[in-house]
């Protein structure tokens, strides 16, 4: 399986993670110049900013980790743009990190990070 299919259906699953647990999900990949949001979602009068890191193994670490000082920031720019674009209002706004380890064969593991920055 190659990266790009890894990842997409890393975010797939933590979609259908995020529906289970009641949130709607408002946007997937809203992409801008300055990058890309996997997943924005509302459940109640909360919106969270989601990055999806999907990964065979956390043989180098966890998938987490790979969301850097930097991303955090970019995906903060691209938060406050959507905030704007759409005239979205939340009382809480939130920027969460979805984990999904995929190992061979079907099995997944997928840890929700809420609140990860």
């Amino acid at each position: 399986m190659n990266t790009k299919r890894l990842g997409d259906d890393g975010e797939e699953e933590a979609a259908r993670h995020l529906s289970a647990l009641g949130w709607d999900v408002v946007a997937r990949n809203y992409r801008r110049r300055e990058g890309e949001i996997d997943l924005i979602v509302r459940r109640d009068t909360t919106l969270a900013f989601v990055e999806v890191k999907t990964r065979r193994s956390d043989r180098f670490g966890t998938p987490g980790e790979a969301v850097t000082f930097r991303k955090a920031a970019r995906i903060r720019l691209l938060a406050r743009r959507f905030l704007l674009e759409h005239g979205a209002h939340a009382d809480q706004i939130r920027f969460d990190v979805i984990e999904v380890t995929r190992f061979r064969g079907s099995a997944s593991r997928v840890t929700h990070i809420e609140g990860a920055f």
